[in-house]
């Protein structure tokens, strides 16, 4: 019973939304079209803003992973990596995860496909797409579309949150699939 609740709570929320604000819109005299257009507009104005940083994170990233850097500070690393539980295998996902999140996918995809989908790499893969953030790739992006210069605090509360998500999702996984 309440699974089907919140089956159609979820089905309706957006129409429901989107139905409020043009009602709301309608009766302060809005011009709905209009505003939307003009909304529209500012939207195309931050896409092009972004382009810039979007290619460079994507380049970055690119580089990083044709270049074999994170390959190489797997294989530097193993020693280290199997005494915490955390297989070599997700070490470039934890590298790439902060940066692009499609990368981070395209690392996750690989990780799933080279071991079996209910392995602990796997599993501990999933717990680490859904703990971190892509720091840079938001302060890249949209600090960069609104101009914001000065974010070292905004970097270091991401790194540090990343690295917390980081521990957290390798204890989560030692205690579930351990």
């Amino acid at each position: 019973m309440i699974k089907e609740i919140i089956n159609l709570i979820s089905l309706w929320a957006l129409p429901s939304v989107i139905l409020i604000i043009l009602t709301i819109a309608i009766f302060r005299k809005v011009p709905i079209y209009e505003a939307f257009i003009e909304g529209a507009k500012d939207g195309i104005k931050v896409c092009f803003n972004i382009i810039p940083y979007l290619v460079a994170i994507i380049v970055a990233v690119s580089m990083l992973r044709a270049s074999g850097f994170i390959e190489n500070i797997s294989a530097a690393l193993s020693g280290i990596l199997i005494k915490i539980r955390l297989p070599a295998d997700v070490l470039p996902l934890t590298i790439v995860r902060s940066l692009s999140g499609s990368a981070a996918l395209g690392v996750f995809s690989d990780i799933i496909s080279n071991n079996d989908i209910n392995s602990y790499t796997s599993k501990l893969a999933a717990i680490m797409m859904g703990s971190s953030e892509t720091t840079f790739y938001v302060l890249t992006v949209y600090f960069g579309a609104v101009g914001i210069k000065k974010y070292r605090y905004a970097l270091l509360t991401g790194v540090c949150a990343d690295f917390i998500g980081i521990i957290a999702a390798v204890a989560v996984a030692r205690l579930f699939f351990s």
